[in-house]
């Protein structure tokens, strides 16, 4: 390939590449997954990149390769072995003034989010992402009222499952 599309390809990467890290964290709970699942999204985005039109921004785009790749990878990997439980892989976060209970209520929602199928789990994560629906259903291939009706029934599932 070109030295200009490798350039322009790395530097949206850089640029956007924690789309990539959010997409690996749904869908890995420890830290050799994630970083196995960040460099196939990685490698499959490249692929695609040359067949990028430009119909939709580069994000969009992205999160639609990441989340693509990540189901298919997640769903193979059911078949055969099965994963580290979530609350078992401890995470170190710096930062000051941390509340603790932040973190209890992300895990909880993870937790929730880990029992929900592989379209929902997208679903959730683009929702949470603040993306609109006319996004979401451009990134998940279906329309828009689908979305809209989707994430109600998901915010009604993870409602009995957070307060049961």
């Amino acid at each position: 390939m070109n030295k200009e599309l490798e350039h322009s390809f790395i530097e949206l990467l850089e640029e956007h590449q924690n789309i990539v890290h959010k997409v690996c964290r749904l869908y890995t709970n420890n830290y050799d997954a994630h970083n196995d699942l960040f460099q196939e999204i990685t490698i499959q985005l490249w692929k695609a990149y040359p067949k990028f039109r430009g119909d939709s921004k580069f994000s969009t785009w992205m999160y639609r390769v990441g989340l693509n790749t990540a189901i298919t990878l997640y769903r193979k990997s059911k078949r055969q072995v099965k994963t580290q439980e979530f609350d078992i892989v401890q995470f170190k976060i710096k930062a000051e003034d941390y509340d603790n209970t932040e973190e209890q209520q992300l895990k909880l929602l993870y937790q929730a989010v880990y029992q929900l199928d592989d379209i929902n789990k997208a679903l959730v994560f683009l929702y949470l992402e603040d993306k609109s629906y006319k996004e979401i259903s451009e990134t998940l291939g279906i329309s828009e009222v689908n979305a809209r009706v989707k994430m109600n029934r998901v915010k009604n599932k993870l409602k009995t499952i957070l307060n049961p």
